[in-house]
Order: C-alpha cells, then structure tokens, then sequence
C-alpha cells in the first residue's frame, strides 16, 4: 500500500520540478538581458502600432461566422480517419459517411438559406448603396441636388 503512495509521490516531485526547472531555470537562460522600456512593452498588430481602445464592440456576424467555420470545421475533421480506413469497413462504413455529409450538406443549406454566412446579409436590410440613394432622392426634392455623382457599377445604381 506505502509502495503505491510512495509511486505517486515520486510522479508529483518529477512534475513539480519539471515545470520548476523549465519555468524558473530555462526562463532565465533564454530570456532577453535588456531593460524594460515602454516602447518594448506595447503591443502591435502586424508591425502597425496600436490606436484607439481594445473594447470595440464588434457585430455579431463574426462570431456566428466563426462558429459554423469551426462547427463544419471539426465535422470535416472526422471524415479523415473514415477515409484512411474505408477499405477496412466496407459499404455500411460508406452509407454511414454518406448520410453525415448529407447532414452537414442540409446544415449548410440551413444557414446559408438563413443569411448567416453572408458577409452583408440582405435579410431585414436594405440594398447596399440604397439609403445613400434615398438621401439623394432626398435631397433633389429639396432642391439641394445630390451629394454626389454616382459612377457606373457602384452598388444601388442601375448603371
């Protein structure tokens, strides 16, 4: 019995020293001898320095784009070990896979269908370029002419 407690003892000591020595004694080889300055310690995004606050609030939209990319991601994921054995399962094996990709290709349609994917969603919003259109419109009711000149292909134009 002393043996096994004695076994486990011994598992967490190497634990504890390991991370001890790879922390403490590793860290202090590799790190770097200069001083801290305030220009070493700011942050920056591909060699662009920071602006502005890092609460910005952000539309929904990327995070429910993000989730299905992970979501169908990970499903994806699992058709490669199906695939590396297939020959090993036979046809059941090949009718199941079938009908999973059946059923990411229905989830796909779902959100595609739902506008959950698209970058601009027309669902419940205008046109792009169709309320400077109204404004426009807008506008020359008024008398004030349009704000501006619309060139051929713009969006909301019928150029």
């Amino acid at each position: 019995m002393q043996q096994d407690f004695l076994t486990i003892l011994m598992f967490l000591v190497f634990g504890a020293s390991f991370v001890v020595l790879n922390m403490v004694v590793i860290g202090r080889l590799l790190r770097s001898k200069t001083d801290y300055t305030v220009q070493k310690s700011t942050s920056y995004e591909c060699g662009e320095p920071t602006f502005g606050s890092a609460f910005v609030r952000f539309d929904i939209r990327f995070y429910v784009l993000a989730l299905v990319f992970v979501i169908f991601d990970v499903e994806v994921l699992f058709l490669f070990p199906w695939a590396a054995s297939l020959k090993e399962l036979g046809g059941f094996a090949f009718v199941e896979a079938l009908v999973f990709v059946l059923v990411l290709a229905v989830g796909l349609a779902y959100v595609w269908r739902k506008g959950d994917i698209d970058w601009i969603p027309l669902h419940g919003h205008q046109k792009p370029g169709a309320r400077l259109a109204a404004a426009d419109e807008a506008a020359s009711l008024e008398g004030a002419g349009p704000r501006f000149a619309p060139h051929a292909g713009d969006p909301g134009t019928d150029a």
